[in-house]
């Protein structure tokens, strides 16, 4: 979800790192389904899902380390009316960031070339996805 040149980033209450919104997906529920679900619940703010920018297999990228092994797919949204946010229950804070601007990031979650990517697919008229 971007708000201008600017990616919504959430504080993990947690461990007081931030991420995209996101989390495991609710059995019964398509991909945009729990994505909007996720934003909902973490952001405060209804999105509508417009692509799919990319697929990773966590294992192979620079996440922290993990004992389970699955795929994590990143999707860019876009706000259903104005881009208000405030934190939900598992969440400290929300905030919009420009890419130069990143704050520490929950690496278990996210990396800057998970948002890089998300900048960079958003640039493009081709609508890229990334997949490893």
């Amino acid at each position: 979800m971007f708000n201008g040149d600017q990616v919504l980033l959430v504080q993990e209450a947690s461990d007081g790192l931030w991420t995209l919104p996101g989390g495991y997906a609710d059995v019964g529920l398509s991909p945009a389904e729990n994505v909007v679900k996720e934003v909902l619940e973490e952001a405060s703010l209804l999105v509508e899902v417009r692509s799919l920018y990319s697929v990773r297999h966590k294992a192979k990228h620079h996440y922290e380390a993990d004992a389970r092994d699955f795929y994590k797919l990143f999707f860019i949204c876009e706000p259903v009316g104005g881009p208000d946010v405030r934190p939900g229950s598992e969440t400290r804070d929300v905030q919009f960031f420009a890419l130069a601007e990143l704050p520490s990031l929950s690496t278990g979650r996210v990396i800057r070339e998970d948002i890089e990517m998300a900048f960079e697919s958003r640039r493009s008229s081709l609508g890229l996805t990334w997949c490893d």
